[in-house]
């Protein structure tokens, strides 16, 4: 994990409690990361120490009231040794449909409110040298800072209107709008209109 994370730079490390969201975020997420933690025989103070995130984010993120950002989400997996895809909403029981195949109601989602960002892991599980993501992005959501990690990005948006900045330079993308580039150049992204974004994201190698 803590390669995992190495790869992933990320130009702002901040780890505010976010605002309670609309929609209040997965409780499955918060018992997730009290039961690794206890599972681990950490106290809220070591958790804080290791992954660098305040006590009282900590809790609120252990309680359900305050929307995690990815960042923080990262550092926290990084320091229980586990991939940050553990936080993703477990997915529901499986189908006699082949390895391969994975049904929509199977798939695990992540609510990052704090970036007005939702995640859908629409891949199958398993061993692979791609993912597939549905990403929404709420009016106003963004990725925040530039980053930059191993592999290569690419994708076409659904729905909605989405601006990809990658080396400092903006494209606005619309439905039916693809792109490709080299994750190692710094990259981010943002709906800056008034309807949600959908974009279908792959991932190489897989992060989650």
């Amino acid at each position: 994990m803590k390669k995992e994370l190495e790869i992933f730079h990320l130009a702002n490390r901040g780890d505010a409690p976010a605002a309670i969201p609309r929609r209040a975020p997965l409780p499955e997420m918060g018992l997730t990361l009290r039961r690794l933690r206890r599972q681990r025989k950490l106290t809220l103070q070591d958790l804080s120490r290791q992954a660098g995130i305040s006590i009282g984010m900590l809790s609120q993120m252990e309680r359900g009231i305050a929307a995690p950002s990815l960042r923080s989400l990262l550092r926290v997996a990084e320091a229980l040794e586990v991939p940050v895809g553990w936080f993703f909403d477990p997915p529901r029981a499986a189908t006699d449909s082949p390895a391969w195949v994975q049904r929509r109601p199977q798939r695990r989602t992540i609510e990052l409110d704090a970036e007005g960002i939702t995640k859908e892991l629409i891949t199958p599980p398993g061993d692979g040298t791609i993912e597939l993501l549905l990403v929404t992005i709420r009016p106003g959501g963004s990725s925040g800072a530039a980053y930059t990690h191993a592999g290569e990005d690419a994708g076409v948006v659904r729905e909605g209107r989405v601006h990809v900045e990658v080396d400092g330079e903006v494209a606005e993308l619309s439905a039916g709008d693809a792109f490709r580039f080299a994750s190692t150049r710094p990259h981010r992204f943002w709906n800056a209109g008034d309807v949600p974004a959908v974009v279908i994201w792959a991932l190489t190698p897989p992060f989650y």
